[in-house]
């Protein structure tokens, strides 16, 4: 009895008189690495729209024409609005989850370790922007679009567990007291920085002072750091 084409295993010669193996299609690379780069200019150009309008306002034509890509692109390789939102969420908390691992703290000496993460969060707010407002977008919707993550809780408790041991180690060493809480501590960080550009515009307001002036934002990472550090250090 022959046998099928697909039972024929690939390289093994082909029995004389026996059916043609099935052709096995393979993604050609040039292939590939199209859909890789269309799939990328989709996700920068969501970024920005949700950004700039929030998943309300953003509309997918705006974000495939942007993306020099079509509607149907999008759908195909993302699944709707909807879960490009959530895609364009993991992106950029890994970005900053990146961006942490390589300042190297543990390299570092646990109060320099510490006060380089207040003034790497600070600066991330600042260079980054675009990651405050996805967060506020993201915020309004009660975090519906991150529940189901499975990358959010791998990133999260990496970063806590990387702020614990440099408590630890700064415990260990004699220059942070103990108990001090890592979510907890890490929330504070966010919080100083994240606030402060987030209301600077009614801030500027509130107290006659340009909260984006080169002067006032020096102070404030100033301070930040002095807060951070009379809550951890003994």
């Amino acid at each position: 009895m022959s046998r099928t084409p697909n039972a024929i295993k690939r390289g093994e010669p082909r029995r004389k008189g026996a059916e043609p193996e099935a052709a096995v299609p393979n993604p050609s690379p040039a292939r590939t690495r199209d859909a890789e780069a269309t799939q990328k200019r989709i996700l920068a150009a969501a970024k920005r729209e949700f950004a700039m309008s929030g998943l309300a306002g953003a509309r997918v034509d705006v974000i495939a024409e942007k993306a020099e890509a079509n509607k149907r692109m999008i759908y195909h390789y993302f699944g709707g609005k909807e879960a490009l939102f959530t895609r364009v969420l993991e992106d950029a908390y890994t970005d900053l989850y990146q961006a942490e691992q390589s300042l190297k703290l543990d390299h570092l000496e646990p109060v320099q370790a510490l006060e380089s993460l207040v003034r790497f969060t600070w600066n991330y707010y600042l260079d980054n922007p675009e990651f405050l407002t996805l967060v506020n977008s993201a915020n309004l919707y009660k975090a519906m679009h991150l529940r189901d993550s499975r990358i959010i809780p791998v990133i999260s408790q990496s970063r806590l567990k990387r702020l614990q041991s440099l408590l630890d180690r700064g415990e260990k060493a004699g220059v942070f007291r103990g108990g001090v809480d890592a979510m907890q501590l890490n929330i504070t960080i966010a919080a100083i920085g994240y606030y402060y550009l987030t209301n600077r515009f009614t801030g500027s307001i509130i107290f006659n002072c340009d909260f984006m002036a080169p002067q006032s934002l020096k102070k404030r990472i100033e301070f930040n750091i002095e807060t951070i550090h009379n809550m951890v250090c003994r």
